[in-house]
């Protein structure tokens, strides 16, 4: 190689992490992803049962569902809210104090006695949970070795699937206590795990502790501003909200509706195996994202994994035979499960190790949300206008905006080993 050639002039030889020592998993990271399984792990323990809960009050179908829906919508609302909090204040305690205020309003779930009351309790719960969530990314952005932001950003997304996989399992044999006892249980969870993460993350504020004027220096704020000047944000600003339109929005409201609709008495059980199948799918591709994403830069992974989720989206509401329905399920789950670590990564290099990005991070959080929002409602009445199949075919072409805003962006190979910004 001539003395004056950089890596980036051989953009076909990639990084191999086993060639050189990667850095370590910082502890607190650790304690955010086993709080991670935790919090899933209680929402999954309620989801089930949380819109027979709101019928019990003798509400219909339609109500019901805006119980669910209410968690979302406060997100949405209150991200830019907590982006500053996070700005301001700092992660550790813009987190604890969310994890407190969704514990609280658990809690006051199971005391409900009006539909009113559970859809302003579950509501709070929603500022709780953006308040966590944009920190515990913020964290994670400041805190990740850029080497490793892909392992790190795959080990978080797995702690939130396992959760989310074994949480409607104990919701099964929970069933029997009631409606009001998960509650119960899940708010109780959440403060044991807010104590945790309050005293194994007070040891790094402790020692890191300052003056105003020196916190200043040592944690710099990254203004909006900046990111917005990074084609790599406003990618992951499309792609985020694509994503939260197929993964967390349409494919959770759609797939169990279609699936009565199309396989009559097996479709209620093809509902639940289609969900559980793409976590299963999602989970084995996130066991190697996180090292493609490290290896291969964030742009390729992207590229792949939301090319695979559009197309098995596009095509799932066509098909009338139930192994196809099941193997799209699983390749949705692949795809998912791909660009996920790779998406975190993209932002965690925008906000960039050192700096306090929170209200980056509840940009991107607020891209996904409203996806997750509005995709259900727009997919629903296409699918009541023209069947099922135009509206996943419209969900997923919808997708390929997020791939060609990815196509747009320039990514050098050396910025993965260097702590310079992410170029255009």
């Amino acid at each position: 190689m001539p003395e004056n050639a950089s890596t980036s002039d051989f953009p076909e030889k990639p990084v191999n992490p086993d060639l050189r020592k990667l850095p370590s998993v910082p502890r607190e990271i650790r304690v955010l992803v086993a709080a991670a399984f935790v919090v899933a792990l209680g929402f999954g323990l309620i989801a089930p049962i949380l819109p027979q809960f709101a019928t019990s009050f003798n509400v219909g179908v339609a109500a019901a569902s805006v119980i669910v829906s209410i968690f979302a919508f406060a997100r949405l609302i209150f991200a830019p809210v907590s982006g500053k909090l996070t700005d301001r204040l700092g992660e550790p305690t813009v987190y604890v104090t969310g994890v407190l205020i969704v514990a609280a309003s658990t809690i006051l779930c199971g005391f409900a006695q009006s539909y009113t009351q559970l859809l302003i309790f579950r509501g709070l719960g929603g500022l709780g949970s953006t308040m966590f969530t944009v920190s515990a990314m913020a964290l994670i952005a400041r805190m990740s070795p850029r080497e490793i932001r892909g392992r790190i950003a795959g080990l978080y997304s797995g702690s939130f699937l396992l959760g989310n996989v074994a949480g409607p399992v104990l919701g099964s044999f929970a069933a029997g206590m009631g409606f009001r006892i998960p509650f119960f249980i899940y708010g109780g969870a959440l403060i044991v795990a807010a104590s945790i993460v309050y005293f194994s993350l007070s040891h790094s504020r402790g020692a890191t502790e300052k003056s105003a004027a020196e916190e200043a220096v040592v944690v710099e704020r990254i203004p909006l501003s900046e990111a917005w000047g990074a084609a790599s944000f406003k990618a992951a600003l499309v792609s985020g909200f694509t994503n939260g339109w197929m993964a967390f929005g349409v494919r959770m409201s759609l797939i169990p509706l279609f699936a009565v609709a199309a396989f009559a008495s097996k479709g209620t059980l093809l509902a639940g195996l289609a969900l559980a199948i793409f976590a299963v799918g999602n989970g084995a591709a996130l066991t190697v994202a996180g090292r493609l994403t490290d290896t291969y830069g964030r742009r390729l992974p992207i590229l792949v994994g939301l090319s695979i989720a559009s197309l098995s989206t596009a095509a799932i509401g066509w098909v009338d035979n139930i192994p196809w329905f099941i193997a799209l399920s699983v390749i949705g789950g692949i795809g998912t499960g791909l660009m996920g670590p790779a998406q975190q990564a993209a932002i965690a290099d925008v906000v960039g190790q050192g700096r306090n990005g929170g209200k980056v991070l509840a940009t991107f959080q607020m891209a996904t949300d409203f996806g997750s929002i509005i995709g259900p409602i727009l997919a629903g009445l296409i699918a009541d206008q023209v069947g099922f199949g135009w509206a996943f075919t419209v969900s997923g072409a919808l997708g390929f905006f997020g791939v060609l805003a990815w196509l747009l962006v320039k990514e050098k190979r050396d910025a993965f080993t260097q702590e310079s910004p992410i170029p255009e």
